[in-house]
């Protein structure tokens, strides 16, 4: 589980107040903002089955282009400005800890790529999921690695399913954060982390009601 002096602060699909959101510039210049302490981005696979930065399915919203993911290669989607996941681990700094978000069961082709820049052991990184069938493949994996079940909700049915999936911590909207959903969570050992925060108001709140970490945009990632 993380042990840390204070709340993680990870810069939420980057600084995309510049650059497009889980684009390689995106990391790095998060990275340089003070008191951010590493990176969300999610992961999709390419048609040739690299892990890349991609959130949506589609490269329309993002890169105005009218095609998924899927659809095209590693190399092509680099031309489209969504970088590899490899590429992205040999340019943050070490120090950065990353909460890798899969999109969909990626096997093991994102254990392979995640290992070869973060070490067997997973260093100063958490696997997260909406899907728990992605999840179930890492902890098949790699059993040793960290990882978030992600939800909208700290219910017991929540905590309950991450506590069954063998995951360190449960990863929630921070709408649904309140101090009975967070002594569940501990009660249960999962440490908890929230999504995505706007508001540096809404940012010192969780602080002070004893998270783990917290995804953080706009106004709160930039104070």
């Amino acid at each position: 589980m993380i042990q840390q002096p204070r709340v993680l602060r990870l810069a939420h699909r980057g600084d995309h107040r510049v650059h497009p959101e889980n684009s390689l510039a995106a990391m790095l210049a998060a990275m340089d903002v003070a008191d951010c302490d590493g990176l969300e981005f999610d992961i999709r696979a390419s048609l040739d089955g690299v892990p890349v930065l991609l959130h949506d399915a589609s490269l329309a919203r993002v890169q105005g282009v009218d095609a998924l993911v899927g659809e095209l290669t590693a190399a092509q989607l680099a031309d489209h400005g969504v970088p590899a996941l490899s590429e992205v681990l040999e340019q943050v700094p070490r120090r950065a800890f990353l909460d890798v978000e899969l999109k969909t069961d990626l096997g093991r082709s994102v254990v392979e790529v995640l290992a070869a820049g973060r070490g067997a052991d997973l260093q100063r990184a958490v696997i997260s999921s909406f899907e728990v069938s992605a999840i179930e493949r890492i902890r098949g994996l790699a059993p040793a690695w960290p990882c978030w079940l992600n939800t909208d909700h700290l219910r017991a049915g929540e905590v309950r399913i991450a506590r069954e999936l063998g995951c360190v911590g449960i990863s929630v909207d921070w709408h649904a954060v309140d101090a009975a959903g967070i002594a569940r969570a501990v009660a249960a050992g999962l440490e908890v982390a929230a999504w995505t925060v706007r508001d540096p108001r809404v940012s010192r709140r969780l602080a002070d009601a004893g998270i783990a970490a917290m995804c953080l945009e706009g106004r709160a990632f930039a104070r």
